[in-house]
């Protein structure tokens, strides 16, 4: 796994805590075989993927079969509305923008903070900090379509190989959305002056 890499997917901690010595992510899917039943035979592979990516990821699997760096809140899979691709949302922590950093005017002496950290890793402020002083917490919103070529067509139904065919789908989602969100990610981690 690179620094800057957006996902990725833990094999150690699936297989380690398999309930069957196998794959903790194909467990989940076989106990949530039903959430694919819109998905099954469907010419478009995206019901599927979707599917197969909200499985492999927390709140539905935690910690998640896919893992995010430390800068990304939350990413979906969609389809999109309008012509049934696959579309991406995703939020991550950003530095403020520069219109809010070249001058503190707007501070007004209140004492603006950024996101807090905690051992790394980017959490939301407590009441009790919130109590004390403001928080700025700047986020980007990704919303982009992901390509559709290399996603396993949709098994006919949960006779065939659900989980091998979810398992695949997740590893392209996972390449496809490091190739559109890890050079982001890169970039904030790297900008001189990052918080």
């Amino acid at each position: 796994m690179s620094e800057h890499q957006a996902f990725w997917i833990d094999h150690e901690y699936d297989r380690e805590h398999a309930p069957d010595g196998t794959s903790r992510y194909d467990a989940h899917v076989r106990a949530n075989i039903d959430e694919f039943a819109g998905a099954w035979g469907d010419i478009a592979p995206v019901a599927f993927a979707c599917t197969a990516w909200r499985l492999a990821t927390t709140p539905s699997l935690s910690p998640g079969f896919v893992r995010w760096h430390r800068r990304v809140l939350d990413a979906i899979c969609v389809r999109n509305g309008w012509d049934g691709t696959l579309t991406v949302q995703a939020h991550l922590v950003s530095p403020r923008p520069a219109a809010l950093t070249w001058s503190r005017d707007w501070w007004r002496d209140r004492g603006w903070q950024d996101w807090p950290e905690i051992f790394g890793q980017f959490v939301d402020p407590t009441d009790q900090d919130v109590a004390k002083v403001p928080y700025l917490r700047t986020t980007l919103r990704i919303d982009a379509p992901v390509p559709l070529d290399d996603l396993p067509a949709a098994p006919d139904g949960p006779d065939e190989d659900v989980e091998g065919t979810a398992r695949r789908a997740v590893i392209v989602l996972v390449r496809e959305l490091n190739d559109l969100i890890s050079p982001i990610i890169r970039q904030l981690e790297t900008f001189p002056g990052r918080s």
